[in-house]
């Protein structure tokens, strides 16, 4: 299990690696300085590495189905404190990091940069509906990139927390949990994916997380049959979605739940066994700080090397570098600060009231 874990701590890191750099890419200005001598590279980044994400919600959907009902059948878990938890352990660092892009943002502005890039002055009710994962649905502008997977995830987890709840405490169906959640994948990836008005809600992202939970059951089945079962539901509802309608995310969620599936029964090449990998495994442990806190770093440093070398291609480029490094470093401190340790309803109100007290200062500063 130990080596398991650490290959999906690789994985992890790469992908989470891979959206900083598209991050980058995408919200320039240094990756735009770059873009006529790495054309190809630039293109690929902006396309595809944002895909990447899928890569989360399928080991999202991985470590759910472990969480919740490692056997099929949901443990017997108390449903609102298990959803607390889950809201805690989330909403922890991303208030934290929410409090750091405010504060980058204002400060930018100060500077003078102006760019697409930079966030509107949060007003409170934004910051409340930031606070309470509900930004996108409510239709406030994000105060940082990716905050609206957090939403997301929490809406995931909590819709497959309640169905397998329900499932248990009921006489006649508490062996349907796994059937709901194969109904339910099959559904998202067929219909409701296609569909990009529903890409604020839990159901859109379903496919994904979903596979990555079928994936779980397929290595943990008593069974070889159950297993290969497993395989070949994977197998059949990624191919009958992609064949309605390619959609290369879920191409890519498809093959990253047959990574997971496949393991278990890897061996690496001895070459490989001797590479010094714990640089991943740190970055792939820490990845969910490092994915919530890279936007400010990155919109900090390409506001100081665009308003000091604007078009020094050297510059930008080691700025594009740096700026990936302090992104690790600024996720280290933040996982630091609050994933380590305790975890508990006291100290998320302390930085939610942290964030509300830094949003109204920021739109306090910007009236004046």
């Amino acid at each position: 299990m130990r080596s398991r874990n650490t290959a999906l701590d690789h994985i992890k890191a790469v992908a989470c690696l891979l959206i900083v750099c598209h991050h980058l890419v995408f919200y320039g200005p240094m990756a735009d300085v770059l873009q006529p001598y790495l054309p190809g590279l630039m293109a690929w980044l902006d396309e595809y590495a944002r895909m990447t994400v899928q890569v989360f919600l399928v080991v999202g959907g991985y470590w759910a189905a472990a969480a919740l009902a490692p056997q099929g059948i949901a443990k017997d878990l108390p449903f609102l404190p298990t959803l607390s938890k889950r809201f805690v352990r989330l909403s922890l660092p991303y208030s934290a990091a929410l409090v750091i892009a405010i504060i980058v943002n204002e400060l930018v502005r100060e500077m003078g940069f102006e760019h697409d890039s930079v966030s509107a002055t949060p007003t409170w009710d934004s910051v409340i509906a930031h606070m309470l994962l509900l930004h996108s649905i409510a239709g406030y502008e994000s105060l940082s990139a990716g905050v609206w997977y957090v939403a997301i995830d929490f809406q995931l987890y909590a819709l497959c927390l309640l169905w397998l709840y329900w499932c248990k405490h009921q006489r006649y169906w508490s062996g349907l949990g796994q059937v709901g959640i194969v109904v339910a994948t099959a559904l998202s990836l067929c219909l409701w994916n296609r569909n990009s008005d529903w890409d604020i809600w839990a159901l859109y992202f379903f496919g994904a997380y979903g596979l990555g939970m079928m994936a779980w059951w397929s290595v943990h089945s008593a069974q070889r049959q159950q297993r290969l079962l497993w395989v070949a539901m994977i197998a059949v509802l990624g191919a009958t979605a992609l064949w309605l309608d390619w959609r290369d995310r879920i191409a890519l969620a498809v093959a990253s739940a047959g990574v997971l599936v496949l393991l278990p029964y890897l061996r690496w090449p001895t070459a490989l066994r001797h590479w010094p990998l714990q640089p991943l495994t740190w970055i792939g442990q820490r990845s969910y700080s490092i994915f919530l806190i890279h936007f400010p770093v990155c919109l900090l440093v390409n506001a100081s090397v665009h308003s000091l070398w604007p078009g020094d291609v050297l510059a930008n480029c080691l700025g594009v570098v740096a700026a990936v490094l302090l992104s690790i470093a600024a996720g280290g401190v933040l996982h630091a600060w609050t994933e380590r340790g305790s975890i508990s309803w006291p100290k998320l109100q302390r930085w939610q009231l942290g964030l509300v007290m830094t949003g109204l200062m920021a739109g306090a500063l910007q009236s004046i």
